[in-house]
Parts: structure tokens; sequence; C-alpha cells
């Protein structure tokens, strides 16, 4: 029902409407026209269409027009179109038109007729692109129906002269791609701060209209409900809509006169181009955090213990290594210079030590040079944790202006036995899985923000102003602010010494009223101390709900405003300071923060402080002064996060660089010289990633640097060795001529010239090879790469488990490895490390290590994960023993096993075969599905040749594969292949008969055979005939899995 939100509204509405819905506009009296409702649907079909056509007849015969609704496609012939002003589609849905009738409505259009669209008529007809643009935009998802607020932006317009200005109203709210106002003139908008699950941002259209040649097309989100129909409100909206489409009344449609919001940052922003990603690093494995000093160097850490330096001629080298545990997720992870690095060389590092004592540290270390001096190790602070189980550690560091060392540390609790809810299991033994014990534990240092204040003497004090004072009982002093998950990243604002800190949340795919909301992470301003709610509140301050994990029984939701924590693995105080929510809150299936939608992965810099005196070639425009950095990990977007003059809340978050790539951004630090610093992990789960990287994005205004690319047709082997290079990739972007410099043997000198070189290096030992290219402006880049002589990089071979080979979650997994390395000669195979993990979307969870050539290990699942993208993944590692001088080695392998249960959605790849016609964008479809075994979501639109994909797979002692599908014509058959959509053998076919209904779904299977079933690749779903939807696919048969 609308609801003005401003009285002088309802007056208006009243006055306008009065008790029928019949609306006189000047100038055109009762104008006769006949109008045709058209609500054939190919997809989901919604209960409100009778009444639609009903209040349409009401609307003609009150209004003087003439209405006649059909179903039948075969009206859209030239002849018959041309009785009819105007074509509703009133919420339509699929692919209704074939070809001709498609022609024949393109014609109507560009002949002088009017389209008028309801609700779901923007989820039609995703493969004609012209219909898409004829309505502006497509569907691309919606949350829940709930209250909004709409704002009208054009009053004159005659479907919108007579709403309020504001107002609210419940309806299913869409979501659209492109959006519409860069088509078409917007008559209305939603306010996404007003509900939940809105994706567009500030600006996002719900009715719009625009001229299509000699045609007219008129667009209204509402009426998905019954109750529409019955509103007077609504119906004058969807009169004046009909009437303006039809030609019968008059309409400015031409432009925008709404005109938009622009930038939500406000002002001009700097352009795109104007910015640049410098390669400072590339030959990276495990990045995770880094610092910059004064002087212009900037120092990484890898999480398996190298601290890294890249000098300011962009030479790299490893300043020293820390022994360090890498199971679960711990390691090597939090990285800061001193505040007096300049001249006391101080470095502090956060890590996990190699003994066997389950703790986590904060050790400061003193550099000489581009040296780590191990020995001067001063242990600043321990933190207790358990390495029994899985998952989050935390460990950011940042310092504030004040010299106090903030210190960020995971929950330490497994979150796989939780349904993706909170982690709140109280069973005796169970300590493990109760985030309690933690996050809401006033007495541990686990799930917190520590502030400390590091003393010459290697010591620690405890700065005024935390959570706790000093003597408390049952607390630690340390603690600044608790109640997170795993803060995996935190800046500071040198203006005020305000934290950000980006939080991961659950997993949890929907809303449970009995257990609480979706997946939630979390991007909170923490200028005060306090505690922020995990695991008992999240995001806006929802409540998770008390839940009995021994009988499966769920309790009341927890008081955000006083939370009591009554677990007995707390040994801290029970009653706790009032939840503090986030500032930025992303879920699953909802969003706080329209502008990113979903975010699984956030990231964070610090705040941005302009510096006008700075004499940088590099920093960062005024335009950005103060504001933040977001990133999500998942799908390597960033954000520009402004904030408010007190730097205490958002003012806007705006989508920056979407033309410039990154591959998973892993952290962000401004640096002194006003240029953003940034480590992408790159594309793998695990790690030892060749495409992650250490960049800066510069502001240049100008010309760009040139890019350094470096290859070699070996890196390691027995000494002397010669090595071949290669400057293939490198360029300038602005496309002027390159130079060439080798360092080959990183002393300094230039070795040779040109775009190759060799070098033969004959004494043992670990080389840097620097390439240097320079551009017609003398604008330089460098790459380097380390080449080892005199120890060979073992060779590890995974017999099995095969790479992507099938199996169930919770199965015993059977391996095999072999490793030769001609330095060590017999392998020592308790130093085979192997890794299994649980694959999340773009990210895993690693589980408890195993050693050995041979063994089993499980791979268990998470009840909360249902519905989602997971799978598993294996990483094998050996370490050898390295060669007098030459340093030891290390190989890496990673597998991936694929369930036997997939969702559809969730495919890695989609498209067409070459050889197919057909319209619009090749490939399938992602929608909601009405499957009643659940699901979520399906697959649709899937044209004959479309495919959709997974890799790796190898199906070794797979039987058969089936499709949980449905279809409303007579079948469909769809061919999976190896290899190749277009050229690879059909190993298996599987034909559908009609399931009566897009969305009555039936099992169907085929079965597999041929030579390519134990080859690791890609494997294609072709459809190549019939219609049809699928909602998952079944693998049948033993799989990887131990027999």
């Amino acid at each position: 029902m609308l609801r003005p939100t401003a009285r002088v509204g309802a007056v208006a509405v009243a006055l306008a409407v009065g008790a029928g819905v019949a609306v006189a506009h000047p100038g055109h009296g009762e104008e006769t026209f006949n109008a045709l409702v058209f609500s054939k649907t190919e997809g989901f079909r919604h209960d409100s269409i009778p009444a639609g056509i009903e209040a349409i007849e009401t609307l003609g015969a009150e209004n003087g027009f003439d209405v006649t609704a059909t179903e039948d496609a075969a009206v859209f012939t030239d002849e018959e179109l041309a009785q009819y002003e105007v074509v509703i589609w009133l919420s339509t849905t699929g692919d209704v038109l074939n070809d001709d009738q498609q022609a024949a409505f393109e014609r109507y259009i560009a002949g002088g007729g009017g389209y008028a669209g309801v609700h779901a008529a923007a989820d039609t007809e995703y493969d004609w692109p012209w219909y898409g643009e004829l309505v502006g935009g497509y569907f691309a998802g919606h949350p829940e129906p709930q209250q909004a607020t709409v704002t009208v932006e054009d009053p004159d317009h005659p479907s919108t002269a007579t709403l309020p200005a504001e107002f609210e109203r419940h309806d299913e709210w869409y979501n659209y791609a492109p959006n519409p106002r860069e088509s078409a003139h917007v008559l209305a908008t939603l306010d996404e701060g007003s509900y939940s699950g809105g994706t567009m941002g500030e600006d996002h259209p719900i009715s719009w209209c625009q001229d299509v040649e000699a045609g007219r097309a008129w667009y209204t989100g509402m009426g998905h409900t019954q109750e529409s129909y019955a509103e007077p409100e609504f119906l004058a909206h969807l009169l004046g809509g009909i009437q303006t489409a039809a030609g019968a009344v008059e309409a400015d449609c031409s432009g925008d006169a709404g005109g938009g919001e622009g930038e939500p940052g406000g002002g001009e922003q700097p352009l795109a181009e104007d910015f640049e990603k410098v390669t400072l690093d590339d030959n990276t494995s495990n990045p995770m955090e880094l610092a910059v000093a004064e002087d212009g160097r900037v120092f990484y850490i890898d999480r398996k213990g190298d601290v890294k330096v890249i000098g300011t001629d962009g030479a790299a080298s490893t300043a020293g290594t820390v022994p360090v545990y890498t199971g679960q997720e711990f390691g090597l992870l939090g990285l800061a210079l001193d505040p007096d690095f300049a001249d006391n060389g101080w470095l502090y590092l956060y890590y996990s030590p190699a003994a066997d004592e389950p703790v986590d540290r904060v050790s400061r270390f003193t550099v000489e040079g581009d040296s780590l001096d191990l020995a001067s190790e001063q242990v600043v602070l321990t933190v207790d944790t358990q390495r029994d189980e899985c998952c989050h550690a935390g460990g950011a560091l940042e310092f504030d202006t004040q010299g106090n060392l903030y210190i960020a540390t995971g929950d330490n609790t497994n979150p796989f036995a939780s349904d993706g809810y909170a982690p709140i299991d109280e069973q005796e033994g169970r300590a493990a899985w109760d985030a309690q014990r933690t996050s809401a534990n006033s007495n541990t240092l686990n799930g917190k923000v520590l502030r400390i204040t590091p003393q010459d003497d290697g010591s620690y004090t405890v700065p005024d102003g935390n959570l706790f004072a000093e003597g408390t009982e049952n607390t630690r002093p340390e603690i600044y602010a608790m109640g997170f998950r795993n803060p995996f990243r935190i800046g500071i604002d040198p203006t005020t010494d305000g934290l950000y800190v980006a939080d991961y949340g659950p997993d949890a795919g929907n809303v449970d009223p009995n257990r609480g909301p979706d997946g939630r992470v979390e991007w909170n301003i923490v200028n005060e101390p306090g505690f922020y709610g995990w695991p008992y509140c999240v995001g806006d301050n929802t409540p998770y709900n008390d839940y009995d994990f021994a009988t499966g029984t769920s309790g009341d939701t927890f008081d955000c405003s006083a939370p009591v924590n009554d677990s007995p693995n707390n040994t801290g105080v029970a009653e706790l300071p009032p939840a503090i929510p986030a500032e930025l809150w992303m879920g699953k299936s909802t969003t706080g923060s329209p502008e990113i939608g979903g975010s699984g992965a956030p990231m964070t810099s610090g705040a941005y402080q302009f510096d006008a005196e700075l004499d940088s070639d590099r920093k960062w425009p005024e335009e950005f002064d103060g504001s933040v950095v977001f990133a999500d990990w998942n799908d390597s977007r960033l954000f520009q996060v402004t904030l408010d003059e007190g730097r205490d809340q958002v003012s806007s978050v705006t989508r920056i660089f979407e033309e410039m790539s990154f591959n998973r951004p892993h952290a962000l630090q401004f640096g002194p010289d006003g240029a953003l610093y940034v480590i992408e992990w790159g594309s793998g789960f695990g790690g030892d990633n060749a495409d992650s990287g250490v960049y800066r994005v510069d502001y240049v205004q100008g010309n760009r640097s040139p890019v350094a690319r470096i290859t070699a047709d070996r890196t390691s082997g027995p000494a002397p060795l010669e090595v071949a290079f290669d400057s293939e990739g490198s360029h300038d972007p602005d496309g002027s001529d390159v130079t060439f410099s080798w360092d080959l043997d990183g002393d300094g000198t230039e070795d040779a010239t040109g775009p190759t070189a060799s070098h033969t290096y004959t004494d043992p030992g670990k080389y840097t090879a620097r390439l240097t290219v320079t551009d017609a402006d003398g604008r330089t880049a460098v790459s380097n790469l380390e080449i080892t002589s005199g120890n060979t990089a073992p060779e590890v071979t995974v017999n099995g488990p095969v790479d992507g080979g099938f199996f169930s979650f919770g199965d015993t997994i059977a391996y095999d490895v072999t490793v030769t390395d001609p330095e060590d000669g017999e392998i020592d195979c308790q130093n085979v490390v192997v890794q299994p993990a649980l694959g999340h979307d773009e990210h895993s969870h690693g589980y408890e290590q195993h050693r050995g050539c041979s063994g089993t290990f499980p791979l268990p699942g998470d009840e909360g994960h249902i519905g989602a993208n997971i799978f598993g993944t294996v990483t094998v590692t050996y370490t050898d023993q390295g060669n007098g001088d030459a340093p030891p080695l290390t190989t890496t392998e990673v597998l991936v096993l694929q369930p036997k249960h997939r969702e559809a959605e969730h495919f890695d790849a989609t498209g067409r075969l070459e050889s197919a016609g057909g319209g619009g964008d090749p490939g399938v479809s992602v929608e909601d599905t009405g499957d009643s075994a659940g699901g979520g979501k399906n697959i649709g639109h899937i044209d004959n040749g479309d495919w959709w994909a997974w890799e790796p797979t190898n199906l070794t002692n797979i039987d058969e594969v089936g499709l949980r599908a449905a279809t409303n014509q007579l079948g469909a058959t769809v061919e999976v292949r190896t290899g190749n959509p277009d050229t690879g053998p059909t190993v298996a076919t599987i034909e559908m008969e009609s399931t009566g209904d897009w969305q009555v779904y039936q099992d169907f299977t085929g079965a597999l055979g041929g030579d390519s079933l134990t080859d690791s690749g890609p494997l294609y779903f072709v459809k190549t005939s019939g219609e049809l939807n699928v909602n998952w696919v079944e693998f049948i048969g033993q799989g990887v899995t131990e027999p």
C-alpha cells in the first residue's frame, strides 16, 4: 500500500484521484484508443496478472479506451498489431516471442506504436537485445517484498504528476542492469537506504520512459502484488503510463529531466585514465601485508615467513626469513614499521612461531640496510591460540600518530558446524566451536583490536582509554575493541587517529528466523573502545538467536543493547557493553550498502591525507582527502568511501577504477608519497600464486610509466647454470619505443641491453635478475626474477587424488605423492606437507595438515554452506634441503576436488558454440528457482548451443551424470563434452521429457563413456535441442572417495 511521507502529498493525491481513478489531462479530453494487454509467461508467473488485467479493463472503461487481453503470441503480426496504439506487457517472463513475432513488434514500435511495461516485463526476452533497449534495463535480482521509499523525479509526467514527491510503498523491488538512466528519462527512483536488498546504489530508477524511433516506451517496476491493482495511487500511475505510451496524452520523455545525482562523492572527480597501476614486484607467492618507509622502500611479508624489501631502484630482495607455522590460516600475517623507523630500523611482525606451542607473537626486529637481523628479535606480546581447529587468525598491525600499536586478532574459532550462523556451541569438548570463549570474552586477546604502546626495551605499556582499565578483574587491559570475527584488515586515519576495521563474516546464505541473519561482513569506524557485536549481533546490530547445539533448539534473539556472555567457556565478565553497529555491512542475500551490494571479503586502507606541500609526482589529488579505499577481495572491486567532516560517518561510497584490473586486492596502504600501494593475492586458493604481486597506484595526469615483464627458461639448477631471459610483454602504454637494461647478477651494474639476454651463474647461490624498461620520456619500470644456482627446485607429482576428481563432503580421500630432487636424493616423506581445505567462492579455509608421501584425509563439509559455491582443495608442498650456498627451494601443487552435487548457478564459465546462431548474449542466465526441492537459484534462458562448464574436472570412477531440470516443451537434450565445447568428445547425452512447467523439476540422467573420462580439464554441458531450466547437477559414482 502506498503511504505518503508528507501530508501535503496525501492531500494532493486525494484531490487529484478522488474516489475513482479517471484523470483528465488538459488539452486532450476523452481520447479513444485501443490497448492490447499481453501477459504470456515462460518463466515465473505472478499471481497478480488476473488482477492486473481486470484493473486495466476497468481503467479503459472509465477513461475511454478499449482493452483486449491475450497470452497468444500469434497476435504479434503487422496486421494484428496495427489495431492497437499501445501494447501493455503485464509481468511477462522468459522468451515469449519467436523471431518473426519479434520482428513484427520492432516494426510496430518503429512505425509509431507504444509499449508499456509493468514489473516483470523487465524479466523477459534476455536474448533479444532490441527489447532490452526498449525496456531500458533488464531485471537483475530482487529481495523479498518490503516497504521502501519512492522519490518522484519528474512531477510533470502524467504517470507521476498525481503522486507525492516522496512516498512509501510495499512491493517487490527489482534491481536493473544496465542502469536505465543511461538511455531513458527517469520518472521515479528508490531510496535504497529505506529497504534492504538494493544493489544499484544512490541512483536506482523504478519508473522511466523514452522515445524509440517514432514510438514511445514507458515502464514501471511496481505492480508485483495483487493489492497494487486496487490502490488508486498505483492505478493513476499505471493509467498515465498507458495513456502516454499510447500517444493519447503528451509527455516529455526526451533526455533525462531527472538529471541524476552524478558522482556520489560530489564535485568533479578525477578521471580514471589519470591513474596508473605500476608493478613493483610480480615475482611473489603468498604476499600478505606491506609497509612503506619514508625513504621509499617497500617492505612486504610472505605468509610462509619471508620478509621482502623493494628498493627505490626497483630491486627486490629477501631481508630475512622467520620460521612460521602455516597450518589452518596461520603464518606470517602482520607487518608495521616503527614510527621512528628511519632512525632505529625497528620492524614489527605478527606471526605464528614454528614451534609446537599454540601462540601468535608480536615481535620487534631490527633492519640493517636491507637485511633483517633475526637475532634482534624482541617478543613484545604473545597471543594464546588453539591450532587443532581452523579458523580466523587476523594479524594486521597499524601504528597511530601517538606511537600506539593496534593489533587485530581473529576469533580462532571453527565456523564449520554452525550452519553459517553464530558459532556458540557450549557443549563439553566443543570450546573451539564457541566464539564466546574468544570474541565475547574480556579475558582473552582473540577476536579483538588491541592497543599497546611499545617501549624501547621491547616491552609495552597500555595507553589510557582502552576498553578495560588495568586491574579490572577478568579483563585484559590491552583490549581496545572486542566482538570481531576476523578483522583481517585495519587502517588508521592520520588526522583523527580513528581506526577502520574490515571484519569478515559467516557464510549463511539466507536469513533464518530461528537462527539469525544471513552471512554479513562489516566495515567499522572504530573511533572509540567498545563491543562490536560478534558472535551475538552483526551488521546493523541484527541479533542471532541463542541456540542449543546439543538439542538443535533455537532460543530468543540476543539483546544487542545489553549482551550477556554466560557461556561455560567464558573466563571474562558476563555483562558486556552495548553492541556498536557497523558503519557499512554487506550480506549474502541482503545489504546495508547498496553501492557495494554483496561482499564476502572486505579489505580497507587507512584514510588518505592530502598534503599540498608534498613534492610527489604520484600523490593522489585533493578530491580524495579524508577518503578510505574499500576493496572486495572476492570480485576485485575498489570503492572510495567518503566520510563526513567529523570522520565518524560515511557520506558516500563510489566505485573507482572499474577499468583497472586487480586480482584479489589483499592489502592497501597509502604511502608517504601519497600513492596507494596494493598487494594482490592472485587467482589460486591456497597461495603460491604466480599472478600475485605488489603494485602502486599513481595519480599521473600525463605520461604513464612503461610496463616491465621478465621471463626465463629456467630459474634453478646445478651450477654452472645458464639462463636465457626474455622481456616479452614489456611495453609503453603511451605507445613510445622502450629500451632495456639487464642487471643479471644483482650487483647493480648493467650486464646486457636489448629485448633478450642470457647469463651463466658460475657460483652457487641465489641471485636477483633485474630488467629495467625506459620509455621515450625517461620514465622507468622494473621487473625482478630470483635465480638459484647450485640447487634444483624439487618436482612434486600428485598421483592421487586426480585434479578435478569428485567426492562428497564427509568422505575420506586417499593421497599419494612422489617427490624427486636431484640434490636431496632420497626424500624424507615427513617433509611432504598435504593441506586439505574447504574451497568457498574465491578463497579456502584450511583443515589440519598431514605429512607423508601417502595417507588419507577427511574433507568435512559445513551445513552453513548448503547451496553455496563450495568444493575441496588440496595443497601439496615440499621444501628441499638446499645445497651449500644455494638456499632451499619449495615446490607446491594445488588440486581442486569437485563435489558430486553441483548447484548449476555456480558454473565457472558459460558461452555459446561457435557454430550456433541465435541473438542476445551467449550463455545461460541465473534466476530464482521455484523448485519445491529448494536450491535457491537455477539457470535458464538457455538457447541452442549455449553451454555452462566447470574446470577442472576428472570423471574417473563416475558412472552417470544427472540434471535436476524443468521444461514446459516436448523435451530437451544436453550433451556433456570434455575439453572443448565445440570439438570435445561427447561423454554423455541427457534426454529430458516435458515436466509440464518451467518451474516443475524432475531428475534426468545419462550414462558416461569414452576415453576422455580420466582427463583433467574443463567439462561442458551443451544444450543441443529444446528448452529447459537446470537447478543442479549430480555426478553419480565412487569418484576419488576411498572405497
